[in-house]
């Protein structure tokens, strides 16, 4: 591990220092593929409501996509206009998102670099306040992302670290995913290793390894496809949704996650929860009463969360302290839902401990 991998930054760290020295300093993102460096966009978006974002993919943009000569025939010169796409007809500050850019072909990172240095589409300059950032592949994962000697001396370049399996599993209840991909994400952390951290590819199949030829592996991006397809299994017999999970997170992947779907039969619906929680099925195995709570986690809502609490209590101290993690979480999007349940503030008080400690 390198020092620059020592100090990798979360994704909220980096759209932290984007909106603090984006609009003089552009920092370039180098992470694994598939890691959500793209979500920074979103983040900056709703930190700053005002500006305008621009997602400019340098992978499949020409150096005519940045700007296009314009004839002044009164004076006798030609000015550069910029693309529409970037907004800065607005008259707005932008979020310039410069996507792949490692990847881009070298007249599009030549042109990009004008404006990254001094702030100017052809012949406009950027809206004051406006912020830059680019992204791309780690080099060493062998897709052909370069950055010339020339290029960094002009970006600041950080590594985005890899989320952990508590992070992701947050941001995947956020997101509603798949109960089964959440527990699968339990059971096995080292699906988010690094290629870098595992000498022997053998060692960890899961994941992209550049010694290995995988047609596909896990990453954070793999998992939320392979959740959007569990969503939809009832479509689908116990062989086509084996196929469609080998061919989205890779065989050993696909193989695991199919233990965990079959233990979704075992919970319980959202229904009886919902409308008879004393009477509603408590599964006999461990990960799949994780499963149910992580599904009322991305599920909660006001309607029902007296009723969950109820239900919840069935379960052992474990479960109980797997949800009280939940809702400690600062992004969890249904925290104010759970908080200003009269039965949940009534078991919080009981079990005011597992708010001072993790339960393991």
């Amino acid at each position: 591990m390198n020092t620059q991998q020592m100090y990798g930054m979360s994704l909220n760290q980096i759209a932290t220092a984007i909106a603090a020295v984006g609009d003089t300093q552009t920092i370039m993102v180098q992470g694994h593929m598939g890691n959500g460096k793209t979500s920074i966009l979103k983040i900056l978006a709703d930190m700053f409501p005002t500006h305008v974002p621009c997602y400019f993919n340098c992978v499949t943009k020409d150096l005519g996509d940045l700007s296009i000569p314009s004839l002044n025939t009164d004076e006798g010169f030609v000015t550069f206009l910029p693309n529409e796409e970037f907004g800065i007809h607005h008259g707005k500050p932008l979020i310039i998102m410069w996507d792949e850019w490692t990847k881009g072909n070298q007249s599009v990172k030549n042109g990009t670099l004008v404006t990254v240095q001094e702030g100017m589409v052809g012949t406009r300059k950027l809206p004051e306040g406006s912020l830059q950032f680019a992204t791309g592949n780690l080099g060493a994962e062998g897709v052909g992302d370069t950055i010339p000697a020339h290029a960094r001396n002009r970006f600041t370049i950080v590594t985005a670290r890899k989320s952990n399996s508590d992070e992701l599993i947050e941001h995947g209840i956020n997101k509603a995913w798949d109960p089964s991909v959440l527990g699968f994400i339990r059971e096995f952390p080292q699906i988010l290793q690094g290629f870098e951290d595992v000498k022997n590819p053998d060692d960890n199949p899961y994941i992209n390894h550049p010694k290995a030829a995988r047609t596909s592996f896990i990453t954070p991006r793999s998992l939320e496809a392979a959740s959007n397809i569990l969503k939809k299994r009832h479509l689908f017999d116990d062989h086509s949704l084996t196929a469609l999970l080998i061919g989205t997170i890779g065989d050993r992947g696909a193989l695991d996650m199919m233990a965990f779907v079959k233990l979704a039969d075992q919970l319980p619906s959202l229904e009886s929860i919902k409308t008879d929680p004393m009477n509603a099925k408590v599964p006999d195995s461990a990960s799949a009463v994780c499963m149910v709570v992580y599904r009322a986690l991305g599920a909660m809502d006001r309607d029902w969360v007296n009723n969950w609490v109820k239900y919840m209590e069935r379960l052992d101290k474990e479960a109980q302290g797997l949800f009280a993690n939940g809702i400690r979480a600062n992004t969890y999007a249904h925290r104010s839902v759970v908080m200003q349940s009269k039965n949940f503030t009534a078991w919080a008080m009981d079990n005011n401990y597992m708010f001072a400690a993790d339960v393991t």
